[in-house]
Order: C-alpha cells, then structure tokens, then sequence
C-alpha cells in the first residue's frame, strides 16, 4: 500500500493513524510501562505507587489533596493507591489534627528506606535507549511545552 504524506489530516481526507500526535505518545506510555514494570516490581510498586513515592521523597507530609494535584490524579483513584501503599508499610494517613477534613500522608520508615533502591530504577530503565541527558531533557522539555499548549486549548475550549 502507497504511504501517504506524513502532514496532518485534512477535511475530506481519511485519517491516518500513524499521523495522530496523541497515538504516537500513548505508544510510548504503553512502552514505558513496559519497561518499568520489571523494574517496579522488585520494589513491590506500580508505576502509579512510584510516582506517588518519588513525589512524596520529594515532600514528605502532604495533604491528599496535595499529593494528587502533584500527581494529576482525581482521589477515586488516589486512595485505593495509597491504600495498598499504607498495607505495605510504606506510608501512613492521618487526618490533620488542625483540619479534620484533610488527611494527611507520611513516609513511614520503610518507606524512606525505599528510596535509595528506587534512585536506581530511572537508568536502569533508559539502559538501552541510546539517549543522551540532552536529549532527555529537550525531549521532556518539549512535552512539557505540549503539555502547556493542550491545557490552554482545553481553558479555551471550556471558556
């Protein structure tokens, strides 16, 4: 079969799935996954469960609330995920003794003690990848540009 140009769709032409932006990034969220997965699992964690780790190593002591504006994630999903962090030992809720609404998250000791195991899991995933640091960094730093742009589309759009 004939390729077609690689420009972007237009009215009246067929769509291309190779050409979607969106396809070619949940293509590579499915490969992360992929490749952190045998990672993760040594430590007993999901990708969701390290990402919520890595952001409490980073601040310890944060409400819910805090934790899943870090993380983009609605509390449906947070709590079950801190849950089963919290029966692993890896982390303790309490509610805020000056706010009995908010819950608040603390690494317990085991959980601390996982960080330096962890520190090791974002090049042992990248091993194979034959990327520079520099191309790391121009590559995250132009999703986090998409990432800006698609936020605006979307206050637009709503707007």
């Amino acid at each position: 079969m004939p390729k077609r140009s690689d420009t972007p769709s237009t009215p009246g032409v067929p769509l291309r799935l190779d050409d979607f932006l969106c396809f070619s990034v949940y293509r590579a969220n499915h490969t992360f996954n992929r490749l952190y997965r045998p990672l993760l699992e040594r430590l007993g964690l999901t990708y969701p469960q390290y990402l919520a780790m890595v952001a409490l190593w980073e601040v310890d002591d944060v409400t819910v609330g805090e934790l899943g504006a870090r993380l983009g994630l609605e509390s449906s999903t947070l709590t079950p995920l801190l849950k089963r962090l919290e029966a692993q030992g890896l982390v303790a809720r309490a509610r805020d003794p000056n706010d009995e609404r908010q819950v608040r998250l603390r690494l317990t000791q085991a959980g601390r003690a996982l960080e330096a195991p962890a520190c090791a899991v974002p090049a042992e995933m990248l091993a194979g990848a034959d990327l520079s640091l520099e191309d790391l960094s121009r590559i995250k730093g132009e999703i986090d540009r998409l990432k800006t742009a698609l936020e605006r589309a979307e206050t637009a759009a709503a707007g």
